[in-house]
Formats: structure tokens, sequence, C-alpha cells
């Protein structure tokens, strides 16, 4: 039996991903107990998503980082999707490659990986071509995640935004509404549904009944990062109950490890949201 320590930088108010990655893997031991988890998180101070909160949040990457790397852990995931997203097409290297460099710094070389990254290999390894998701955002931000995950050439057939604005109250969301919520969504030309186009709203529950009856693959933000963890620790991608993407079916290679970049104290320069700005939603 081996013990696999999971670290995690989560923007302070997010309160789903502490949740749902240690149920879908405690859910994993019930089923493969030779495997067995610990979590370990970092938060960066983040409670509103403007230009400015933004840059402030990503100039704490080195501090995150760096006390992640006193606890040892043998993976890293960073837990902020819209945050990266929002900084235009790609950056999810650029912010894997920041928390790389401080590891490496501190004489870690292992896998680092982001939600944002992750949803997009899930969808690869799913060989989706289109998709339609669901998201707690307004409008014009679930516009800047479309168009992001077109960049990587998966189109998005159609989005349906909750438009909910406030960060805890997306937390908060009873996740059985998703099981109503989908069927707003044209999901005849998708390939594959994503359920939670973002790390803090609640899915899991959701997950395998909306699949059964979608009758098409479901996935969320949150078991991405679950099934892209699990193959960069070499470990079957297996949760019971978690959609066929954690079926153990789907199987991805491990990704070449992150070019190291410096951290910057200034943070990047950030690109300006569309208006109005949800006020807190990952």
């Amino acid at each position: 039996m081996r013990d696999h320590r999971i670290g995690m930088i989560v923007p302070s108010s997010n309160l789903t991903m502490e949740t749902e990655l240690p149920r879908m893997l405690r859910d994993r031991e019930q089923v493969l107990p030779e495997d067995r988890f610990t979590f370990h998180s970092s938060r960066m101070r983040m409670k509103h998503v403007t230009p400015e909160e933004l840059a402030r949040m990503n100039a704490q990457t080195e501090r995150a980082s760096l006390e992640l790397a006193d606890a040892r852990p043998d993976v890293v995931a960073s837990a902020c999707l819209v945050a990266i997203m929002a900084q235009g097409p790609g950056y999810h290297c650029h912010a894997e490659g920041q928390i790389a460099g401080v590891l490496q710094g501190e004489g870690l070389d292992i896998p680092v990986i982001s939600s944002a990254g992750a949803l997009l290999r899930a969808l690869d390894a799913m060989g989706a071509k289109r998709i339609a998701m669901v998201t707690p955002y307004m409008k014009p931000l679930t516009r800047l995640v479309a168009e992001y995950i077109e960049d990587a050439g998966v189109e998005v057939c159609d989005a349906l935004s909750l438009e909910v604005s406030d960060n805890l109250a997306v937390a908060r969301l009873d996740p059985a509404d998703l099981r109503e919520h989908w069927r707003r969504v044209d999901v005849g030309d998708a390939d594959v549904l994503v359920l939670s186009a973002c790390v803090q709203m609640p899915s899991l529950a959701a997950v395998q009944p909306v699949e059964d009856a979608a009758g098409l693959p479901v996935l969320s933000a949150a078991t991405a990062t679950v099934f892209t963890i699990l193959t960069e620790l070499g470990l079957e991608p297996r949760v019971p109950g978690a959609g066929r993407l954690l079926s153990g079916e789907v199987r991805m290679a491990p990704a070449p490890r992150p070019t190291p970049e410096p951290t910057s104290d200034e943070g990047p320069a950030s690109t300006p949201l569309p208006e109005p700005y949800p006020a807190a939603a990952q």
C-alpha cells in the first residue's frame, strides 16, 4: 500500500476542489485499495475576477508553490480554471511552468498540472471534437472559456451560463439541479458534455446520472483534474460512478514536464475581461 501526496493550489474563495477531489480518490480507494491519497493545499487570495485581482493572485504563485514544496508532494495541481483562461489561449502552459520552476528550485522534479490544462487534455483523450457545456458564469466570461477551448481545437456547439456572480454562491449551488440544467443545452451535435466548466461549481453527484440520461460522456473540470492527476502518477484512472472519463477505459500518456519559467512579483500582464465581471466565479 502506498500513499500519494496531492498538492493543490487553490484560490482563497474556492470550496469545491478540496471536497470533490478527495471524495473521488477515496471512492477509488474502495476498489483499488493499494493506493491511498493525502491532500495538502496552499491558498492564493482572490475574491473577485478582475484584472487587478487576477494579477495579484498570480503574483502569489511563488509563495504558494514554495509552501507546497515543503510538504514534498508527488504532484501539484493548480485549481483556478478561469483565472488561467482569462489570460488568453494557451496560458495554462505558462502557469504550469511557473510552478514547475519554483518546485525544481526546491529540488522537486514532479508533475505539475492545472485544471484548465487538465480539461483540455481530458477532452483530447476522449477524442472530443464538439462539446456542450454548463458554467456558472456570466455570459461574457462563458464566451472567454469557449474561446480558450476552441483555440485548442474543440468546437463549443452550445453553452449554458447560470449567471451566478458570487463565488461563494457558486459553491453553494446544488449539484442535483444539474440533472435538469443540462436539458437546456443542445447536445445533439456534441461528443461530450462538460457539466461543470468551473472548479468551484459542485457537480460530482450529477456526473454519472446525467451521463446515463444524456447518452454521451459527461465530465467536469474536477473529474478532468483527477483523471490527469492519476495519469501523471502512473495510476489507473478509475473512479467508480464518476463517468466514462474515470471508468478506466480512457487513457492518455503522461505529459512532458512543463518548461520551468520564472515568477514575477508583479504577476503577468492581464487580459481585460469583458463587462460585467462575475464577482468571483472561477
